[in-house]
């Protein structure tokens, strides 16, 4: 079976930080316990470099714990956008990317 589904991506640092924790592991919890997401994986970036340009990478020289994070996710529409409206008042504007897609599931 074929279903529409909203993909989201959320562009996020390891050394941010939420509320009570981590913002990584704020916003898991948030996917996990609160809108039971489906389909979320978080990946750890080697490098990258935001607005300011100033760029973040993993070598020897720096062990700080700023690389980047994506934290993924993918739902039926309105449980993905019910997600996004949390998670936005956590990240700064223009870290959360959406898309439609499709998705074929079991049921």
């Amino acid at each position: 079976m074929i279903k529409d589904i909203l993909m989201v991506r959320v562009y996020i640092s390891e050394a941010d930080h939420g509320r009570h924790r981590t913002l990584f592991e704020e916003i898991f919890s948030l996917l996990h316990d609160e809108h039971r997401v489906h389909g979320v994986t978080v990946f750890r970036g080697i490098a990258g470099f935001g607005k300011k340009g100033e760029v973040h990478s993993a070598d020897l020289l720096r062990l700080t714990a700023r690389l980047p994070l994506v934290i993924e996710f993918f739902d039926e529409p309105a449980v993905a956008q019910e997600a996004v409206k949390t998670i936005r008042g956590l990240v700064p504007p223009g870290h959360i990317v959406t898309w439609h897609a499709q998705c074929e599931c079991a049921d």
